[in-house]
């Protein structure tokens, strides 16, 4: 089986769809699936890759991340590629691969399935401020059930993100499909040289979230409750790990607390090592996003045995189950930061969390996912009525 992966992001922008991406076109070549990606050309990217179509891009205003396809250069490249030989066309996110695969598709007359990586209703109003929230929330609504409404299948990377999709009215199949774990993920991370090239002491206590610095993240939350962590541990250190547009943003308000000495951005972390080492040097890894889909980050910090403090919001309650390794607080800086501070003192809690999480999370393993996501592909293959 052939099938086209179309999308308006990949390495080296990195992110959670980036990471889907990749992980499921590894596993699936495994289970007997080829798959050839499209996607956009950045200005420091990688010579020829094997199975990926490059498509020239242009800056988005404001966003010195992301890259906009050409609209005549996208259609260009899959015409290109449109031999008849495609079994499905798998759309990853909404922008003008979405219009584009699903125009390929057409043409085709192959079936389109899309995955619903983002939760547009809570990110419009960070990136829109002048937009009225309800507006906007209105307005991702509607975008959502037309492009749903436009594939054959749906892919949600979590129940909770198929139900906020069945409340919105989406009549098209959904299939519940997180990415899961690459067995990469696993191998262990050096935390000592991770400390050793951030000049952080080796017994400093270390308080860490690693994912995209963006204001949906809600990292400014971390910030102001890792305040109350430092009334009970004053030598701990908060590792803000990762690029993105409220880097600024947050170092000002780091700033503004007086916490400069007590916060280090780390930026950008080499993927397949410094990252990993990230994870292994954290005493306690944090996170509070509202938006998560999927939440692949907390699986990370499990896999690497380290204790987890988070909040369980959308696709994040999914993961954060009982016996995962995991305290669940509220979105309350008092008792978030209690429950820091908690496994920072208690040495026997924190290894009894990081045991208890590397075993869980190699439950999600992305190998079991990608034989799913084949049957899936099966499945509307063989379903031509729907095409009508």
């Amino acid at each position: 089986m052939r099938v086209l992966f179309v999308s308006d992001v990949y390495f080296p922008r990195v992110n959670g769809v980036s990471t889907s991406i990749r992980t499921f076109r590894d596993d699936l070549a495994q289970a007997g699936v080829d798959t050839h990606l499209v996607a956009p050309a950045y200005p420091a990217g990688a010579g020829a890759e094997p199975g990926i179509t490059r498509v020239s891009a242009a800056g988005v205003p404001g966003d010195p991340e992301d890259r906009r396809m050409g609209w005549r250069a996208l259609r260009r490249a899959l015409a290109a590629l449109d031999d008849g030989s495609f079994d499905l066309v798998h759309i990853h996110t909404p922008f003008v691969a979405h219009y584009a695969g699903v125009g390929l598709a057409r043409r085709a007359r192959i079936p389109a399935l899309a995955t619903y990586h983002t939760f547009f209703e809570e990110y419009l109003h960070h990136y829109l401020p002048l937009l009225p929230r309800v507006l906007g929330r209105q307005l991702a609504r509607s975008f959502t059930r037309s492009q749903c409404a436009a594939v054959q299948g749906l892919i949600a990377p979590s129940e909770p993100m198929r139900a906020v999709l069945a409340q919105y009215g989406v009549t098209t199949p959904i299939h519940v499909l997180p990415t899961g774990l690459a067995a990469d993920r696993f191998r262990a991370g050096d935390g000592a040289a991770f400390r050793a090239r951030a000049g952080i002491g080796a017994a400093r206590p270390l308080v860490t979230y690693i994912g995209r610095v963006a204001h949906e993240k809600n990292i400014g939350f971390l910030v102001q409750m890792f305040v109350r962590v430092l009334e009970s541990v004053p030598e701990a250190l908060l590792v803000i790990a990762g690029e993105g547009p409220a880097r600024e943003p947050l170092r000002a308000q780091v700033a503004a607390l007086g916490l400069s000495e007590r916060v280090h951005f780390a930026g950008y972390l080499e993927r397949a090592t410094e990252l990993l080492d990230c994870y292994a040097a954290a005493d306690v890894f944090v996170f509070a996003s509202r938006t998560e889909t999927q939440g692949l980050v907390l699986l990370e910090a499990m896999a690497q045995g380290t204790p987890v403090v988070s909040t369980a919001e959308l696709g994040t309650r999914s993961i954060l189950v009982a016996g995962s390794g995991a305290l669940v607080v509220a979105e309350q800086q008092a008792p978030f930061a209690a429950a820091v501070v908690r496994v920072l003192q208690d040495a026997e809690l924190r290894a009894e969390l990081g045991v208890r999480g590397r075993g869980y999370a190699r439950t999600w393993s992305s190998a079991a996912m990608a034989q799913r996501l084949a049957g899936i592909y099966c499945e509307l293959r063989h379903a031509p009525a729907l095409l009508a």
